[in-house]
């Protein structure tokens, strides 16, 4: 654990595997069935590893250049990539899988058994029920709950799919079993209980099918479209992925 920094009142079980450069601060607990990957920080007041029989022995793993706001739970059984950032106060349950550059949102709720891609972001107060498959380069904004139960309180869990590039809007409920479909916006203050097709808007309670996303235009007075959002939205991205999507562009355009 080369030039690696406990903080005097934190807990870390000899049998947790942490690595070089690592931080832990004040107050924290890490658990016996934990890996912690280089360079990672963790603040005050978390608890890493938390223990849970439906976690079948699996250990937690965090990626390497995390990052863990104070006040934090993840649970034994997940395993969440490279580059991990949290808001304060999240909760993350056991079998979770998620890829690298995740972000979860202050007060984010992650309730287990569910897969998400690789940079996919959470705002504050996000909801994920169990069982839902989350894409890669997804955006989920404020409020947003996913649910599971199709007639709660019931044994049954269907759990929602949101595919790659597609975003929720702030206070949007998506009712079980429901597919949001690649590149489609659902419009804030939405109730999805229908399939989204690809690259489409929907919006209102229940969501109805608005317009194809490419109708939405940028507020910047340039007249292009929104959406695709990867066309001109890059804050964040690799150069590897950004060179990717101007590239795909670039192609389309020259077979229009």
């Amino acid at each position: 654990m080369k030039s690696t920094s406990i903080h005097p009142t934190a807990i870390v079980s000899p049998q947790a595997r942490i690595g070089n450069s690592v931080s832990i601060g004040a107050f924290t607990t890490v658990h016996d069935n934990v890996e912690i990957g280089d360079h990672t920080v963790i603040e005050s007041y978390c608890e890493i590893g938390y223990p849970s029989r439906n976690a079948e022995g699996q250990p937690l793993k965090i990626g390497k250049n995390s990052h863990i706001r104070s006040h934090s739970i993840f649970y034994e059984g997940s395993v969440i990539g490279d580059e991990l950032t949290t808001g304060h106060r999240v909760t993350v349950r056991e079998k979770t899988r998620a890829g690298r550059n995740f972000q979860i949102g202050t007060l984010g709720d992650i309730q287990g058994h569910c897969e998400i891609g690789n940079y996919t972001k959470f705002h504050s107060n996000v909801h994920i029920g169990q069982h839902a498959r989350i894409g890669n380069y997804v955006w989920i904004f404020p409020y947003v709950v996913l649910t599971n139960d199709p007639h709660p309180p019931s044994h049954m869990m269907l759990g929602v799919t949101i595919e790659d590039y597609a975003a929720i809007a702030t206070m949007s409920v998506i009712l079980p079993g429901v597919t949001v479909k690649n590149g489609a916006l659902v419009g804030a203050h939405s109730s999805v209980s229908r399939d989204v097709d690809a690259d489409t808007v929907v919006a209102g309670s229940p969501a109805k099918f608005i317009c194809e996303t490419r109708a939405i235009k940028l507020r910047d007075g340039s007249k292009q479209s929104a959406y695709p959002w990867r066309r001109h939205f890059h804050r964040g991205y690799s150069e590897e992925d950004i060179a990717a999507w101007m590239k795909e562009f670039a192609e389309k355009s020259e077979q229009a």
